[in-house]
């Protein structure tokens, strides 16, 4: 077992951004009681800013070694990531894990593993970069008083819409630049497609709520298909749009967890929140809406949250998931009424939507849109046939029945 005065001698997977700026924090932070010993990688001939023998390439070196007493693990590869945390917990070491997709789709195989083998696996880089959302769920938001997690949860499509919003330039330009900035994903289409933020709302839902969703259960919706008509009506409507993950409670004891692009409005928190910025607002039933904002892309920003787990772990910290042991986790649930802005081009793009209610329907030459009111779980019923059409929908309110 770790103690505040055992040095926490680590063996690092992957040297991409994070694993390469989590090298320059520890060296360079002087109350880390923290070294890498060796580093695994997949390419032994690509040019590295360390001295060779610190890499390696079978992961066993690391696993096997006995002197590692934490295994850090930064790789893109969910399932590589998954055997890789598994046999270094098997082996009785902790582990430190910024692997959202990985996570977010082997929680309860994780949760049940930390059990049967006594090591700890701690991930609050994988939701939110620099912002210690997962630890605050954990321990202040310990209770059965939550009401919703709502947040801008993905840097990169934030950096997007923030570029096109104020700089004019369209979705292809925007999207060039985060690739450029380093803010992107390896595989971009994991950022504006949604899918990174869906994984960070189960995650974060885990924890807030103790429910356990799969992710083929939600609707998520990205920003690939924005187009200036778009951002033209968010601006002549005071609006700006934010790609928003969100878990709400609702019916008194059930869950609805969605991604997509919203219409904010001035007075909410995350209207502010630009460039490659992350913002998460938690609301309870008595303590009201709490705002927390920090850095969500970038190697230093998510560096230094990895660096925070593995102090955390000196002090033999690790997740309890209070929400699932002491309370009874609410059930998830799609059956919830949402106000959306709908823009499409062609009669059956409309006719796809089982609106219940449309309160404005506007049109042009190029082409059309609607204000209307429509079900989650109708979304998601159409969502295959929906991430294949050149449409764009962003909700604005979640409705009471």
């Amino acid at each position: 077992m770790n103690n505040q005065n055992s040095k926490q001698q680590i063996g690092l997977f992957g040297f991409g951004v994070v694993g390469e700026s989590l090298h320059h924090v520890i060296t360079n932070s002087h109350a880390s009681n923290a070294e890498v010993v060796k580093i695994c990688i997949r390419d032994p001939h690509k040019k590295r800013s360390l001295p060779a023998e610190m890499f390696c390439t079978d992961r066993d070196e690391i696993i096997q070694d006995n002197e590692i007493n934490l295994v850090v693990e930064l790789i893109d590869d969910a399932e590589q990531a998954l055997e890789i945390v598994k046999s270094a917990m098997l082996a009785g070491k902790s582990v430190v894990s910024g692997n959202k997709k990985m996570l977010a789709t082997h929680m309860e195989e994780l949760m049940d593993l930390q059990q049967l083998s006594g090591s700890a696996l701690l991930y609050d880089a994988s939701a939110c970069g620099s912002i210690p959302v997962i630890r605050n769920l954990e321990e202040y938001y310990d209770n059965d008083l939550l009401l919703s997690i709502t947040g801008i949860l993905n840097g990169s499509s934030n950096y997007i819409l923030s570029r096109m919003y104020s700089k004019n330039i369209d979705f292809a330009q925007a999207l060039n630049q985060a690739c450029e900035m380093g803010f992107a994903e390896a595989d971009p289409s994991l950022d504006v497609e949604g899918h990174d933020a869906l994984y960070k709302i189960i995650i974060l839902t885990m924890h807030g709520f103790g429910t356990r969703v799969n992710q083929d259960e939600i609707f998520c919706s990205g920003i690939s298909h924005i187009g200036p008509a778009d951002i033209r009506f968010a601006r002549e409507r005071g609006y700006r749009i934010k790609l928003v993950a969100q878990a709400q409670k609702v019916h008194n004891n059930s869950v609805a967890l969605f991604v997509m692009p919203k219409l904010v409005t001035r007075e909410e928190y995350i209207y502010n929140v630009e460039d490659e910025y992350n913002g998460v607002v938690i609301e309870g039933e008595f303590y009201e809406k709490q705002f927390m904002f920090g850095k969500g892309a970038g190697g230093f920003p998510t560096g230094s949250s990895v660096l925070s787990d593995i102090t955390a772990r000196t002090h033999n910290y690790r997740y309890e998931y209070k929400k699932r042991k002491y309370f009874t986790p609410p059930a998830h649930t799609n059956d919830i009424l949402l106000e959306v802005y709908y823009r499409y081009r062609f009669t059956e793009d409309l006719l796809l939507l089982d609106f219940e209610e449309i309160t404005e329907h506007h049109s042009t030459r190029d082409y059309f849109y609607v204000i209307g009111q429509i079900r989650l779980g109708k979304l998601l019923q159409v969502k295959d046939k929906f991430d294949a059409m050149k449409v764009f929908l962003a909700f604005i309110r979640i409705l009471k029945d």
